[in-house]
């Protein structure tokens, strides 16, 4: 009984969040419609920033339904290793342009031989998703490293950092620091990577702090279920 309660909370409570996550974008975009309409408005501009909040809902809703997958069991995590350095190499590819717009540099670091017990879509999921929240917010001129050891995955930067305390709190879904609620993002980055490290049997981390950049390390152990 107390499960079904605390289960119910939660859901409730995961519901309204999405509400409000969802309310933000929308009145926005009705707003920029309205502007569409007046005279000697710009339209090609404000339908431009009105497909902006298009792609930041359709991104949200993925990032709740992928949540939700992993939390119902439809998404395996763990089914043996992937070698970690192709998908290092390939999420670098993939964010190179969009770090270079934000100023920031990547660097891979790991061992040919390096091993990850994590399917290679949850990996991928796992490092992209970390490479985008240090891009999005360490700030101009900072360095981004993705590194991988045997059952260790880290991904830090030496930008601005977060405030200790809230170091804590990145996992929680839609939470997101003070710095980070004047930027774009879902929210669930961090959470979906909680969610996918810890079902794989691991644990994850955040260290760092304001002016000393942050660190997010992702520790497995290698017998992991497969």
């Amino acid at each position: 009984m107390e499960d079904a309660r605390a289960y119910e909370e939660l859901r409730v409570g995961f519901t309204a969040a999405v509400s409000h996550e969802l309310r933000t974008p929308l009145a926005r975009l009705l707003a920029l419609l309205e502007s569409a309409s007046l005279p000697n408005a710009d339209r090609d501009a404000l339908l431009a920033q009105a497909t902006e909040e298009v792609e930041e809902m359709s991104e949200l809703v993925d990032d709740v339904l992928f949540l939700s997958e992993l939390e119902s069991g439809r998404e395996v995590v763990a089914l043996g290793s992937t070698p970690a350095l192709p998908v290092l190499e390939e999420v670098r590819e993939r964010l190179v342009n969009r770090a270079e717009n934000a100023d920031v540099t990547m660097r891979i670091e790991a061992p040919v031989d390096v091993e990850l017990p994590l399917r290679r879509r949850m990996l991928q999921i796992v490092v992209e998703n970390l490479a985008e929240n240090s891009i999005r917010y360490a700030g101009p001129g900072s360095t981004l490293t993705i590194s991988a050891r045997q059952g260790v995955l880290e991904v830090a930067d030496d930008g601005q950092g977060v405030g200790e305390n809230e170091l804590p709190r990145l996992f929680e879904r839609f939470y997101r620091s003070d710095r980070a609620r004047a930027s774009r993002g879902t929210g669930l980055g961090l959470a979906i990577v909680k969610h996918v490290v810890t079902a794989a049997g691991g644990g994850v981390e955040a260290t760092g702090g304001p002016g000393h950049g942050l660190r997010v390390t992702c520790s497995f152990s290698m017998s992991a279920p497969s």
